[in-house]
């Protein structure tokens, strides 16, 4: 059994659910710098073992691997502390915010042989599980494109002092959920285009940056794909559309996964329709009030992270796969500044990677 530690125990907080459950680890500490915050997180799971200094979780040599639920600008930093002190990482999304230490990230990690694994929780999420196991099994037959899109009322977040900083961006913080499923499908996108705005609610509300984007992707082999994010607006009832969904066009059929409603569609090469509901995996995906937290996804990608390490393979997305998403990230937010088609090979070129 691998030993956990976690950092930042607001998001963690799912993460805590699930190593707690979880056959594969031990959740060894948690760590936040708001105390009040560490002693409910004890009184609510009865683990009392945490701290308020990184570096005491840091030179544990009973910990394997440090899971990261920090504020995304604090990524880099504290990536590097962990490989330093020789943990394997499991760090939330965005991996990053820039590109600017992605190189000594990289180098790092090659120096010390440690894992670093992106979680990337969508990809572990019931109806998209299902959906790539049918694409794989060519269900669609050749894949032809992809729409993705993540529509969420989020002004609750602005409670969250950071959101309201500059350096804070719904395009890496909400948008690279789809733009992950893209990069999934169709892993070497050449070209970006978008445009993005700050509504009006998300001006209100004391936001910086856009908070309404749509963009168009070109692939390397002339295939296309789409991504649309709102962030500050009402949604539609559940009832007729999920906030996340991810869409397949194949050249047989088209499929069709939805967050965080577990609800999947396909129809297939025969013709067959199918309508496949997950609902009662409604508790293990979502554990706490409502649907703010998806602890299931959590634990899926945490045993998954568990088994690579055990047995040696590659955790997907590695940190080269996640650092290609912030390019393509940084692509789509020059795009937004410039009004222009962006190549994702002049980003990567910039930083050297």
């Amino acid at each position: 059994m691998l030993k956990l530690g976690i950092l930042g125990i607001g998001e963690g907080r799912s993460t805590m659910s699930a190593a707690l459950d979880s056959e594969l680890w031990e959740l060894k500490t948690i760590c936040d710098l708001n105390i009040d915050l560490c002693k409910a997180r004890a009184k609510e799971f009865q683990f009392e073992n945490y701290t308020t200094d990184y570096s005491t979780m840091l030179k544990d040599p009973e910990i394997d691997a440090i899971g990261i639920y920090t504020p995304d600008f604090l990524h880099a930093n504290h990536i590097k502390q962990a490989l330093q002190h020789g943990k394997h990482v499991v760090c939330t999304k965005p991996l990053l915010n820039d590109l600017s230490e992605a190189k000594a990230l990289l180098d790092l990690q090659e120096k010390t042989g440690k894992t670093v694994f992106v979680g990337q929780s969508s990809r572990f999420f019931e109806p998209m599980k299902r959906q790539r196991l049918d694409y794989e099994a060519g269900l669609i037959g050749e894949l032809v494109t992809i729409e993705s899109n993540y529509n969420a009322d989020h002004r609750w977040f602005l409670g969250k002092g950071w959101s309201l900083e500059k350096c804070f961006k719904w395009l890496f913080g909400g948008l690279s959920h789809p733009v992950d499923f893209i990069r999934w499908y169709l892993p070497n996108i050449e070209e970006v285009m978008g445009y993005g705005m700050l509504s009006p609610n998300g001006k209100k509300g004391g936001l910086k940056n856009p908070d309404t984007m749509h963009f168009i992707f070109k692939a390397d082999d002339g295939r296309i794909a789409s991504v649309s994010g709102t962030y500050s607006s009402p949604v539609q009832p559940a009832v007729r559309d999920s906030q996340m969904t991810c869409i397949l066009r194949g050249t047989d059929g088209c499929s069709q996964g939805d967050y965080p409603n577990l609800n999947y569609a396909i129809t297939d090469n025969s013709g067959e329709e199918k309508l496949i509901s997950f609902e009662n995996k409604e508790k293990y995906y979502f554990r706490f009030e409502g649907r703010s937290h998806h602890a299931g996804e959590y634990q899926n990608y945490l045993e998954y992270f568990a088994r690579c390490i055990q047995t040696g393979e590659t955790a997907y997305p590695d940190l080269k796969e996640g650092i290609g998403t912030i390019a393509l990230l940084n692509a789509m937010e020059r795009s937004l500044e410039t009004g222009k088609p962006v190549k994702i090979k002049d980003i990567l070129e910039e930083f050297k990677l």
